[in-house]
């Protein structure tokens, strides 16, 4: 079946604001045909998992009665780093795989890594004018 005809079946009249879609696949998840993970034969998925971020990217030449078998995964360890981690994701359209969802693969990455990162420890407040003065008294 073709992917227009694929995405006629699935879509629906979209109204003036913009719809969301949650399926796998869609990485801005906006309800357009350009980045449906459901009516595209290519499709890249982002997703965080245990160990790090995991990029599916489904299998041109596969059977579509496969499933497992039709997906190629490549899994970003926690701990490698941006600039590498941007470097694998961007990978996929270097090699001509939905070169236009590049910023799209890259914006999700981006946010997954930002999530993943631990927040700096806030410093206490430092006391300034006439409070610190008048602790250094009392302290005296």
């Amino acid at each position: 079946m073709s992917t227009d005809l694929q995405w006629l079946l699935l879509r629906k009249t979209t109204p003036s604001s913009p719809v969301f879609s949650k399926e796998p696949g869609n990485l801005r998840n906006l309800h357009s045909h350009k980045f449906s993970g459901l009516a595209n034969t290519k499709t890249i998925d982002v997703s965080d998992s245990g160990n790090g971020i995991k990029i599916t990217t489904r299998k041109t030449k596969a059977s579509p009665r496969a499933v497992a078998s039709s997906k190629a995964v490549t899994t970003i360890r926690a701990r490698s780093g941006g600039r590498r981690a941007l470097g694998i994701a961007a990978g996929n359209a270097k090699r001509g795989y939905r070169p236009d969802l590049r910023t799209a693969t890259l914006a999700r990455v981006s946010a997954l890594l930002a999530a993943q990162k631990e927040p700096k420890p806030t410093p206490p407040k430092k006391v300034r004018g006439k409070k610190k003065a008048q602790r250094t008294v009392e302290a005296e």
